[in-house]
C-alpha cells in the first residue's frame, strides 16, 4: 500500500510538472495603442459602409475622420474602449451614434468595434 501511494503521489507531481513546464508561455496583452491601431486598420479595410449623420462613407474615409477625432481626444484616451466611446461611436456635432452597414445588417459603430476589440484580444491572449 505504502508503495502504491508513493507511486502514485510521484505521478501526481509529475503530472503536475508536466503542464506547468510544458504549457505554452503566457502571451503579452496587447498595448492600447497596439489595439487602438488595430482598430483603426480594421475600420480603413473593411467594406462596409459607415454611417455618420445620416451620410455614408467607406472605410478608409471613416477611418480618417476617427483618427482625426482621435487626436482630438488623445490625452483623454487611455484604452481601447476610451477610443471607442470618444472618437469612434457618435457624432460630436449631433450626438447621433455612427452606424455600421455590412450587407444587409446594420448596427452602432461601437458595437461593431466592442465585438471586434473583443476578438482582437483573444487571438492576440489579451
Amino acid at each position: 500500500m505504502r508503495f502504491q501511494a508513493r507511486i502514485t503521489g510521484f505521478f501526481k507531481a509529475f503530472v503536475v510538472a508536466a503542464v506547468v513546464f510544458c504549457a505554452p508561455p503566457p502571451t503579452q496583452a496587447a498595448s492600447p495603442e497596439a489595439e487602438i491601431d488595430h482598430l483603426l486598420n480594421f475600420i480603413a479595410g473593411s467594406p462596409c459602409v459607415f454611417i455618420r449623420n445620416g451620410v455614408a462613407y467607406d472605410g478608409a474615409q471613416a477611418a480618417d475622420h476617427i483618427k482625426d477625432k482621435y487626436e482630438h481626444y488623445r490625452e483623454e484616451i487611455g484604452s481601447a474602449e476610451d477610443f471607442i466611446a470618444l472618437a469612434a461611436s457618435k457624432s460630436a456635432m449631433s450626438g447621433k451614434p455612427y452606424l455600421v452597414r455590412c450587407d444587409a445588417a446594420e448596427m452602432p459603430a461601437a458595437e461593431w468595434l466592442t465585438q471586434e476589440l473583443g476578438a482582437f484580444r483573444q487571438r492576440s491572449g489579451s
